[in-house]
């Protein structure tokens, strides 16, 4: 009973500072239905430059995880216990990988247009770090679930760490950590479509334009080229992890 009313009393409090308003959401109803009818038909007069910003997109998502996979790779023999049994580099790399997840892409890529300028670069370099943290405490978490049975077979043959990592550990790890970063990729193409928000380049920033300008064709043209983007990226990333199992 105990847990039940600090349940509720915690809810109540969320829902206070939530600022939640059923009634407001109730009388903006109507408006919404009037920009959503004033949306239909969708403008494609400008569907060569949307398509563009697109690609942009999917190449900003694409780049921005192939470096975080770059970066994670190391980091996450760091953070595994079962390859770094010492605490001093163990910690360490486990507050780092924190770090890099406590911070979201878009706020990193709000950092870099202020250190690199406007553009798809801020994105890519945002994705890349915050995606790091994300992709590298995964695969520590799948290496540190592997059998000790052939890590302690090669050490046990007086190998380093790296011939450790090399013939007892990747074998058996690399299609989980193929299918994490795969999953990493696929969100990160969803997630990338508003860093245009904060001038990062992508699609993000005609929608925002789009939604300034109450151009609700506009709006509705973007809002379904990223549907299809997404979709056909999640239906892409599905069928190669699908292949990884």
């Amino acid at each position: 009973m105990l847990a039940l009313l600090v349940g509720v009393a915690r809810y109540a409090a969320c829902f206070h500072y939530a600022e939640i308003d059923l009634g407001r959401l109730w009388v903006g109803l109507p408006k919404l239905l009037h920009w959503t009818a004033q949306a239909w038909p969708p403008d494609l007069s400008e569907l060569d430059l949307l398509l563009f910003r697109a690609a942009q997109t999917v190449a900003m998502a694409t780049i921005g995880t192939s470096l975080a996979v770059l970066i994670a790779a190391p980091l996450c023999l760091l953070a595994a216990r079962n390859v770094i049994p010492e605490s001093f580099v163990y910690h360490p790399a486990r507050w780092l990988l924190d770090l890099l997840r406590g911070v979201d892409s878009f706020v990193f890529a709000l950092l870099f247009v202020a250190a690199v300028g406007l553009g798809p670069f801020a994105g890519v370099l945002g994705i890349g770090l915050h995606s790091a943290g994300s992709i590298a405490k995964l695969w520590s978490e799948a290496i540190e679930t592997i059998e000790p049975g052939p890590l302690e077979a090669v050490a046990m043959t007086g190998a380093g760490r790296l011939k450790l990592v090399s013939y007892a550990l990747l074998p058996d790890v690399l299609p989980a950590l193929l299918s994490t970063s795969l999953y990493i990729w696929e969100f990160n193409i969803r997630s990338s479509t508003v860093l245009g928000l904060v001038g990062a380049g992508g699609i993000g920033q005609d929608l925002k334009n789009a939604v300034d300008l109450l151009d609700f064709r506009s709006v509705a043209t973007i809002i379904l080229i990223i549907l299809a983007m997404v979709t056909a990226i999640d239906r892409t990333s599905a069928w190669l992890r699908r292949r990884l199992i």
